[in-house]
């Protein structure tokens, strides 16, 4: 069985690499993400300059995430630049309807999409694969809008193949939790503002802080919601380290501090969808 999977995983990483020689130049849409940490390593290993991350930076995105993106694509040696998005200022997008993710996306790729025309560049790439077609992402409408290719979604890979690929090529981030931009914290319907993502940031920063790798800190007004993963609620149910925790989210903002012993739900707020 290993070496099944193992001469699939070798298919798989030869269609990649195929597709991007075909692709000749491209933007990679850089998260920081394992998805994406992939996709641009890739590209340029089999591109060279002619592949160049780009990571908006917006209010939405997490100041670690954004310093981690930084750190990874100096690590990878790839062309990395960085532009401003103000996903924000639609108010759309901050009213927080079930399609939020589409007037973000719509932000990010037409900015791309901008920057490919002016130089020549024929094409955008992104990290989406085969498993992410199980959740509710009205993103990918912006993305066929805007003619964005998904080399993973093309050569057939899931995210335990994203995850091994990215082992074996020596990314550091290759077990690295999913992330998701900080409005995904908030139910659907409540506006966001630039004050209650700072506010989120910084609780989750504390749950960080006291030793916690992965979480989610759900804003339900004074109530912040922690999700951590299911092996992880007895640590953060430790005595020492649930004052830690207790202390930093409260200075963020919240009055009440919960811990969900469901464990974390990748898209919890989709359940309603």
């Amino acid at each position: 069985m290993i070496e099944t999977v193992g001469a699939e995983l070798d298919r798989r990483e030869a269609r990649l690499r195929e597709i991007f020689r075909e692709l000749d130049s491209c933007i990679v849409a850089f998260s920081g993400g394992v998805d994406s940490a992939l996709v641009l390593h890739v590209a340029a290993q089999e591109l060279g300059a002619r592949a160049v991350g780009i990571t908006a930076r917006s209010e939405s995105l997490a100041e670690r995430e954004y310093e981690g993106a930084l750190r990874l694509a100096g690590a990878i040696e790839a062309r990395h630049e960085v532009i401003e998005t103000r996903e924000l200022h639609d108010a759309s997008y901050a009213a927080n309807p079930l399609n939020r993710c589409y007037f973000c996306k719509t932000e990010l790729y037409g900015r791309l999409a901008e920057i490919a025309r002016e130089r020549g560049i024929p094409h955008i790439v992104d990290g989406y694969n085969r498993d992410d077609e199980g959740d509710w992402r009205p993103g990918r409408q912006a993305a066929r809008e805007h003619g964005v290719r998904s080399p993973l979604y093309e050569a057939e890979f899931r995210k335990p193949d994203v995850r091994a690929l990215a082992r074996k090529l020596g990314l550091e981030v290759w077990d690295k939790p999913a992330l998701a931009c900080l409005s995904s914290r908030f139910p659907y319907g409540t506006p966001i503002t630039l004050e209650l993502l700072r506010q989120v940031d910084r609780a989750e920063q504390a749950v960080h802080d006291a030793g916690l790798r992965a979480c989610r800190v759900r804003h339900h007004g004074e109530i912040a919601r922690i999700e951590v993963p299911p092996e992880d609620v007895a640590a953060a149910a430790d005595p020492e380290r649930r004052a830690r925790i207790v202390e930093g989210v409260r200075a963020a903002g919240y009055r009440y501090v919960t811990l969900d012993l469901g464990g974390y739900v990748s898209g919890e707020f989709n359940r309603s969808v």
